[in-house]
Formats: C-alpha cells, sequence, structure tokens
C-alpha cells in the first residue's frame, strides 16, 4: 500500500512540475500516507470537479471524473465527454455510451463492474477533439487514477485514447487488437463506439471490435 501511495505521489509531484512549467496555478491535494484506497481515488474525483487548468473549464457544464468500481480488473478510457456526459456528469450515457454498455455486459461483466472514464474530463466545445494542451492538463488525473486502481488490463476506445498508452504512427485499422504494455498493464486498442455507430452498415468494424474484447476476455479468464 505504501509504494502504491508514493507512486501516486510522484504522479502529483510531476504534474505540478508541468503547471509550473507553463505558468499555472494549482494547489493540489496529497493523499494522506495510510489513507484507505477509496479515500485515496476520491481525492483526485474531488481535484477533478474542481479543475480550473484549462479553458474547457470555462464552457463545461460538469467535469466527467468517471464512474465504475475502482478495485476493477478492466479499465475503458476513451477521450473525452460529450454533450450528454458533460449535462450529467457521467462517462459514456449517450449513444456510443449505450453501446459500450452493450459491449460490457457481452463480455460478462456488468457496467458497475468495470471503471469507465476519458483522457481529457471535460467536454471540448462542438465535440471536437482534444487539443495537446488540455491532453497535457488533463493526463495526470488518468495517471492517478490508473496508479489507484491498477487494472489488469486497459482497453483504450478510439485514437486520441490510443495515443494517450501506445507511441506509434499507425492508424487504429493496424494498431487495434494487439495488446501493447503501459508501465506493465496491457493496453487494447479498439474503435470507440461512436465510430462503430457511424459505420452501422459494416460489419466487419463490429466484427473487429468484438474479436478485440474477446481477446481481453480470454486475458482475464472469461472465455
Amino acid at each position: 500500500m505504501a509504494g502504491k501511495i508514493d507512486r501516486l505521489i510522484l504522479g502529483i509531484e510531476d504534474h505540478l512540475r508541468l503547471l509550473d512549467q507553463s505558468g499555472a496555478q494549482f494547489a493540489a491535494r496529497r493523499p494522506k500516507k495510510g489513507a484507505a484506497p477509496r479515500g485515496e481515488f476520491q481525492d483526485i474525483v474531488d481535484q477533478v470537479l474542481t479543475c480550473r487548468l484549462c479553458p474547457l473549464a470555462r464552457t463545461r457544464t460538469r467535469a466527467v471524473p468517471g464512474e465504475g468500481n475502482p478495485k476493477t480488473e478492466l479499465l475503458f478510457v476513451g477521450e473525452a465527454p460529450g454533450h450528454d456526459e458533460d449535462v450529467q456528469g457521467r462517462p459514456f450515457v449517450g449513444r456510443a455510451g449505450q453501446l459500450l454498455t452493450k459491449i460490457i455486459e457481452a463480455m460478462t461483466f456488468r457496467r458497475e463492474d468495470v471503471f469507465i472514464t476519458n483522457i481529457v474530463k471535460c467536454r471540448p466545445p462542438e465535440n471536437r477533439t482534444p487539443v495537446r494542451e488540455e491532453i497535457e492538463k488533463c493526463g495526470p488525473y488518468l495517471t492517478a487514477q490508473i496508479e489507484i486502481i491498477r487494472p489488469k488490463v486497459i482497453v483504450a476506445l478510439g485514437k486520441v485514447a490510443t495515443d494517450f498508452f501506445i507511441r506509434s504512427s499507425r492508424g487504429m485499422t493496424q494498431i487495434r487488437g494487439e495488446f501493447h504494455d503501459y508501465r506493465g498493464i496491457p493496453v487494447m486498442p479498439t474503435f470507440h463506439p461512436s465510430y462503430v455507430l457511424r459505420q452501422e452498415n459494416v460489419r466487419d468494424v463490429k466484427k473487429q471490435v468484438w474479436q478485440d474484447m474477446q481477446k481481453v476476455m480470454k486475458l482475464l479468464g472469461r472465455k
């Protein structure tokens, strides 16, 4: 436990150094040594909910820290909240979220059994792709969440999420379906549910996503 807390503190300290270099002001609340994991995780949630590090804080309705089981073996990470998520403060609750829930259930999990979050915790205007500054400012929150959860597998949904974990110039068609390593955790890149919805008449896309999830299930001993 002490090692996990120390790693979390180092991550937040790295975050603070990054902010100092950019001239931003941020008073992060560090988890206390000996605190329960739930308390540590809530610290991160509270920081996200009050974060003012980038311009997205001025246009959001609600920040979206993520939801689910912080002791899960399976973590899903998307790009950023959309309109429905911004209104409700919950990740993946629109059409793409409904599809993700069906995928999770087909994998023999319940939605509340896994953890779902995004690289960027606030909605970019007009659902545009997050820019580099937004990812750099928000990324340490995800890093801290991963340090606490320590999932057995991370599923990266779409190119933005995949690029956070994997340094590669290959597109999603080439990189999906292969496990990659992120700090000792296997990462499975796959297509984002919103992309799957846009390709509703293309059966190969749905088939490929399900093939990717079958590999995740096998690694977790669920197939």
